[in-house]
């Protein structure tokens, strides 16, 4: 029987059906082993993969850079600080874990709640910052919740931290959170929310140079917002060091003398006009404006009558006083009103007009020449100078001194004071000036007003035989590998109208009122250092006759005290200038603090056997 199956159609048939089967089996044992591959070998690997949200971009703030003092002793360090942060798209349900967050924190729900409606119109995988600067206790309890608390995460970041606060509080400044104006305003381009600037001091005019450049990460993190692991890192880039003129030793010796008074003291180097100490008293805490400040603490540090926050160094405008005299003096003998021989009888008034003007002196100096009208501050003497010499003639010379305008100290907010002319007062007040106005001027009185800096330099420029320099306090800047970007050179800010003949007349005229038994700073001499000054006492308007002993109202009651001075008297190496605010006299009150400075300075910086000023009851002839 024939079978009509078997022939050559069915016999290919047949292969190509165990062909197909073959092709079947085999993809069905790839598969088979694929899925066993993915299941038990690449199974964890998966399973955590499963977990992964998303690969996000993640900046790392840059250190700032360290501020030194001129012998490299540190002033401004950075140290670690836990900031938290939130993800609004991974922290749901949100308000369950606001909640949470404050419950094993501590911290203050409504304060996160505040963060988050600034922060409104952020896009939802961007971090806000909720609160910086935690501390370890909330670190830990957030590390041990942290399954529990999507979305909340903790970086570690560098914090300024100010290592002799309060000292040098005006000086350095202090850093704040950048605000929503200035984010908006073009100078703060490639910064973001939580980031912290210079508000203030050699922080705010160095912000360019402190803060560095910011790095990033790539990372990955899970469902919850936590970061599984870093793909890739750009280091961050340190900011630059700035190495300052200030001596911190000699700051804090002027900080603890200006204790419990309110004013400034001021030290220059009169070889290159470098500030080797510039202390406003009082000072406050720079920290605090890091870690953080209540609302209260706020409002009193801003309500306190003794201005704090305000660097009474170039901030502050007083009547220079009697210190005034020096230029009075130089320009009397430059004009040729007077000479090194001409006197004046100062029988302890000069009646003028209808007025009687009166010297400190109630009895009188009687005869006086410009060498003791400086060493015993005669304001009689000064008075006829200055009604020879004008007011204008007056102002040139105060100009050309530096007065009237800002030195160009490398710090912000710096006041100019104010010398008067008959053009200003005519503009001003619409009056013509009186001469009977000369005469408060040139005793430094009227409408005068100088800075403590101001005067600083004035007494760093006499000192060093009349070269004018424009005052420095940034002296070197460096990279962190140590590369010098910037390197001071004193700047002549121009010369003393003065020949060096009358400058001699002023110089030891200054000398003795220091080092002569009857000059008004005589009681503050300095032993084997050759001091030379002017003391001053700055009346202030609204003092009551009344007053009983000792009363002090903060700006009504006693007088303003100064002191200018440079030592030693030839080729000197430090210029200071003091103010104390209701100190009543230079001589008790200015000259001491000073002193002290400047022995300090020229004896290596050695702390004072006896740790007192020996400040002696005025006497008679101590009336500035």
């Amino acid at each position: 029987m024939t079978n009509y199956l078997d022939n050559v159609d069915s016999d290919w048939f047949g292969k190509r059906l165990s062909a197909a089967l073959t092709v079947v089996i085999a993809a069905f044992v790839v598969l088979i082993a694929r899925l066993l591959f993915l299941q038990v070998i690449e199974g964890g690997e998966l399973r955590r993969l499963s977990e992964i949200n998303s690969i996000r971009l993640r900046s790392v703030d840059a250190p700032r850079g360290l501020i030194y003092d001129i012998h490299n002793r540190l002033m401004a360090d950075n140290r670690p600080s836990y900031d938290l942060s939130i993800t609004v798209k991974d922290a749901h349900p949100l308000e369950q874990t606001i909640e949470k967050l404050s419950q094993y924190t501590g911290l203050d729900e409504a304060q996160f709640w505040e963060r988050l409606e600034k922060a409104r119109g952020t896009r939802a995988y961007k971090p806000v910052l909720l609160k910086p600067d935690i501390g370890r206790d909330a670190l830990a309890a957030i590390e041990v919740n942290r399954w529990d608390l999507p979305g909340i995460l903790v970086n570690v970041s560098p914090r300024r931290d100010y290592i002799f606060s309060p000292s040098s509080a005006h000086l350095l400044g202090y850093m704040g959170e950048i605000s929503v104006e200035e984010l908006k305003s073009t100078i703060y381009n490639d910064y973001k929310s939580g980031d912290y600037i210079g508000k203030y001091g050699i922080e705010r005019v160095n912000e360019d140079w402190l803060r560095g450049k910011r790095g990033g990460q790539q990372v990955e993190v899970n469902a919850t917002g936590q970061v599984v692991r870093v793909l890739n890192t750009v280091d961050a880039i340190p900011g630059h060091n700035i190495i300052l003129s200030i001596d911190q030793s000699l700051q804090q010796t002027a900080e603890k003398l200006l204790a419990d008074l309110a004013g400034a003291a001021v030290a220059v180097d009169p070889s290159n006009g470098q500030i080797l100490a510039m202390a406003s008293s009082p000072s406050f805490d720079q920290n605090a404006f890091i870690s953080g400040m209540s609302h209260d603490e706020w409002n009193a540090l801003i309500s306190d009558p003794q201005h704090p926050l305000e660097n009474k160094a170039i901030q502050a405008e007083y009547p220079p006083a009697s210190t005034y005299k020096i230029i009075v003096a130089a320009a009397g003998l430059e004009e040729g009103v007077i000479d090194e021989k001409t006197s004046f009888f100062c029988p302890g008034f000069l009646k003028f007009g209808n007025r009687t003007y009166r010297c400190w002196k109630k009895w009188g100096h009687g005869e006086v020449d410009v060498l003791k009208a400086l060493s015993e501050s005669c304001d009689v003497y000064f008075y006829k100078v200055g009604l020879e010499l004008g007011v204008d003639r007056l102002a040139w010379y105060a100009n050309a001194f530096g007065l009237g305008e800002p030195t160009g100290v490398d710090l912000d907010n710096e006041e100019g004071g104010l010398i008067p002319t008959a053009q200003w007062k005519k503009k001003r007040m619409g009056v013509s000036w009186q001469k009977g106005e000369t005469l408060s001027i040139a005793i430094g009185q009227g409408f005068n007003l100088a800075t403590p800096l101001q005067m600083a330099m004035v007494a760093a420029a006499v000192g060093n035989g009349g070269m004018r320099y424009r005052p420095m306090i940034v002296k070197t800047i460096r990279t962190a590998d140590g590369q010098t970007m910037y390197e001071s050179v004193p700047q002549v800010a121009g010369r003393l109208p003065i020949s060096q003949k009358n400058l001699w007349i002023v110089r030891e005229g200054l000398f003795q009122a220091v080092n002569d038994r009857h000059g008004t700073a005589w009681r503050s001499r300095l032993e084997g250092m050759a001091m030379s000054g002017k003391t001053g006492t700055a009346q202030v308007a609204g003092r009551r006759d009344d007053a009983a002993e000792g009363e002090n109202d903060w700006g009504s009651i006693k007088d303003h005290a100064w002191f200018v001075a440079y030592a030693p008297r030839e080729n000197p190496r430090i210029a200071v200038a003091v103010m104390v605010e209701h100190g009543e006299h230079g001589s008790s009150a200015a000259a001491p603090v000073a002193a002290e400075m400047i022995r300090f300075h020229l004896s290596g910086g050695q702390p004072k056997a006896d740790a007192s000023l020996d400040v002696a009851p005025r006497t008679s002839a101590e009336g500035d």
